[in-house]
C-alpha cells in the first residue's frame, strides 16, 4: 500500500474523508495500563525514549488497542536540548528539569551532533515503519523552537514562561540566536525522521499562547517558517502539521506564514473560526481532553459538534491537547467508535 493511500496522508494533501481519520495526542501514555507496565521496566523516562525496544512497544500499544489511523513516535520534545548537553532529567511528580542557559551558554551551544546523538530515536522510527500496519500513518515530531527555548531558559516548566519572555526582551540578540539554532537542528532532526520512515511530522508549539502579537510573529512564526522551508527544500514530499496551542486569532495567518500543510487546533478555538481556517487547508483537532475524562453525553456532544462543523472539509480528528492520565481507556474506545460511525448512517 502506497503512502498516498494512507488516510491521514490523503487528508494532508487536502482530501475530505468521511468519517475523518483520527489519532490522539499522547495516545501512548499513562492512562494505559500496558504503558505503565512498560514504563516501570524501562527505568527513567529518557531511558524509555532512547530504548528502541521500549519506545517501539509503547508506540504500538494504542494502535493494537484502538487501531488509530496514525502512530506518533514515542519520544519527547526535550531530546533536542538533551542532545545539546543541557543535562535534561525528568523528576517523578515534578516534570522536566535541565541546567538553565544564559547568554554565555547560548553562545557556546553546539548543534553539530544532535542528529547523531538521537540515532536511538531514529532507530525507533525505522522499526516502527516495519512493524506498523501498512495502512497506518507514522508521525514523527519535535518541539517548536519557542517552546523548547522556554524550558532551556528557565530550566523547567513555568505557568506563563515569564523567564523566557523576560530573557527575550533583555537579550534579544542572544534569544534570536537560540531560536534560529533550535530551528536549524530541529529541521535536521525532522528530515532524519522522514528519511527513517516517518510519513509526516508535527511541530508542537505548546507555549505559543503566552505570546503577544509582535512576539508571536518573531518567536512562533519566524522559527517555524524557517524550519518548514528548510525541510521542504530538502524533502519536497514532506507533510508537516504545525500545532500552536493557545494561539487564538493569530492562527488566522499561521498556516500561510509558516508554510504548514495542516494546522492543529486546541479546544479553545471556536468551531466557526476553525471552519474559516479549514477553507485554507486541512485542520486537526480539537476535542477538549476533559470531555474524554468525563465521558458520557459530554464526550458524545463534543465529538458530534466537531464532526458537524468540520466533517465536510479536510479534517484529522484529534484532541485539542494530549490525553490526560486520568482518562478511562473505555472512553477512548467509545470516542473511536463514534468518530468512525460518523459516515455509517
Amino acid at each position: 500500500m502506497s503512502e498516498m493511500r494512507r488516510k491521514i496522508m490523503r487528508v494532508l494533501d487536502g482530501e475530505t474523508l468521511t468519517p475523518p481519520p483520527l489519532w490522539l495526542m499522547r495516545q501512548a501514555g499513562r492512562y494505559l495500563p500496558e504503558y505503565r507496565e512498560t514504563r516501570a521496566k524501562a527505568g527513567s523516562f529518557l531511558d524509555l525514549c532512547y530504548s528502541p525496544d521500549y519506545a517501539v512497544e509503547v508506540t504500538l500499544q494504542p494502535i493494537r488497542r484502538y487501531g488509530f489511523d496514525a502512530a506518533i513516535l514515542f519520544s519527547d520534545i526535550l531530546v533536542i536540548p538533551d542532545a545539546m548537553k543541557r543535562n535534561v532529567r525528568f523528576i517523578e511528580g515534578h516534570g522536566p528539569e535541565m541546567d538553565p542557559i544564559d547568554e554565555t551558554g547560548i553562545a557556546g551551544l553546539d548543534g553539530e551532533n544532535v542528529v547523531g546523538y538521537l540515532q536511538p530515536v531514529l532507530e525507533t522510527v525505522r522499526r516502527l515503519r516495519k512493524e506498523l500496519p501498512l495502512e497506518t500513518t507514522l508521525l514523527g515530531f519535535c518541539g517548536a523552537p519557542w517552546t523548547v527555548a522556554t524550558y532551556m531558559i528557565a530550566g523547567h516548566g513555568t505557568p506563563d514562561q515569564a523567564p523566557a519572555r523576560l530573557f527575550a526582551y533583555r537579550h534579544p540578540r542572544a534569544f534570536e540566536h537560540l531560536l534560529m539554532l533550535l530551528a536549524d537542528v530541529s529541521a535536521d532532526y525532522l528530515v532524519a525522521q522522514i528519511d527513517a520512515g516517518a510519513d509526516a511530522v508535527q511541530i508542537f508549539d505548546s507555549w505559543a499562547g503566552v505570546l503577544g502579537e509582535r512576539e508571536f510573529e518573531a518567536f512562533a512564526i519566524r522559527p517555524v517558517a524557517r524550519m518548514i522551508a528548510s525541510i521542504k527544500a530538502r524533502r519536497p514530499q514532506a507533510r508537516i502539521i504545525a500545532f500552536a496551542k493557545g494561539a487564538g486569532y493569530m492562527l488566522k495567518t499561521y498556516r500561510q506564514k509558516t508554510g504548514a500543510d495542516a494546522i492543529g487546533l486546541d479546544w479553545s478555538v471556536p468551531l466557526a473560526f476553525a471552519a474559516e481556517l479549514q477553507k485554507d487547508g486541512p485542520v486537526q483537532g480539537n476535542l477538549d481532553p476533559m470531555r474524554v475524562v468525563a465521558g458520557g453525553r459530554s464526550l458524545e456532544e463534543g465529538i458530534d459538534d466537531i464532526l458537524q462543523v468540520l466533517g465536510n472539509g479536510p479534517l484529522i480528528f484529534n484532541l485539542g491537547h494530549g490525553i490526560t492520565p486520568q482518562a478511562d481507556p473505555e472512553n477512548i474506545r467509545l470516542l473511536v467508535e463514534r468518530v468512525r460511525g460518523a459516515g455509517a448512517a
